[in-house]
């Protein structure tokens, strides 16, 4: 089932009347006057999509960049590569399940493919937690980099995160020192590299993998010094206020 923003509702509604209009077991058949009523509504709600996705004020935008149904990592890694390989651990602690890595094809050319996931249900997203890179993960991204350095392949990564996970065990790791080794491995790195914001990119979780060549950014994404809610405990001790 589509899940709607507060602010979509006249979208559901027009979405819901086109449905009720195609559907074949409510009526005997479709007749000149149902086609052009099927006609009629999708225009119209052509229309209301670009109006209201036209005037997104900022915090609309950044539902829009966090939306459930917003294509992840996996969705472009699986529609975009061919031959992936996925590789796994940071060979000093262990695997991060918060990014997806590993060198596939495109367009014909070898490449290190890096996608920050943050799951498509509640179990796939506590299994990758929501996005959220440990220590590990950044670790893990690092050495492949460096892997692909070497061979001279180029890297394209797509970013998807509110942030580095700020938990205690991951502070206890070198939180801090894993993003900061990643920033200075991309900046080192002498092949081609590409990032793509593909929804959110949140702080240092995010920069850690996006300071690249090329930082591209899909419509109604965001990127960000700080997640909105950490600015507002900072500034307000209120995350409510983001």
């Amino acid at each position: 089932m589509k899940n709607y923003l507060n602010f979509e509702t006249e979208i559901k509604d027009l979405e819901n009347e086109l449905e009720k209009l195609k559907d074949p077991y409510n009526q005997s058949g479709l007749t000149e006057v149902d086609t052009q009523k099927i006609s009629q509504t999708q225009d119209e709600l052509d229309e209301k999509l670009k109006l209201v996705y036209a005037n997104l004020d900022p915090w609309q935008t950044t539902m829009v960049a966090r939306h459930e149904d917003r294509p992840k990592s996996k969705f472009f890694i699986d529609n975009l590569f061919e031959d992936f390989i996925p590789l796994s651990g940071d060979r000093y602690y262990g695997e991060d399940l918060s990014v997806i890595c590993g060198f596939a094809k495109f367009s014909g050319l070898s490449v290190l493919v890096i996608g920050q996931e943050k799951g498509d249900d509640l179990d796939t997203r506590i299994k990758r937690n929501f996005g959220m890179m440990r220590p590990e993960g950044y670790r893990k991204t690092i050495r492949l980099m460096q892997l692909a350095d070497k061979f001279n392949i180029p890297i394209i990564s797509f970013i998807d995160t509110p942030g580095a996970y700020p938990g205690v065990g991951a502070e206890e790791r070198g939180q801090a020192e894993a993003i900061a080794k990643s920033i200075e491995c991309c900046m080192n790195l002498k092949v081609p590299t590409i990032s793509i914001i593909i929804g959110e990119g949140g702080s240092g979780g995010a920069i850690a993998l996006a300071s690249s060549n090329k930082v591209l950014m899909l419509e109604n994404a965001i990127y960000s010094v700080i997640s909105p809610e950490g600015c507002a405990t900072i500034l307000w001790r209120d995350p409510k206020k983001c």
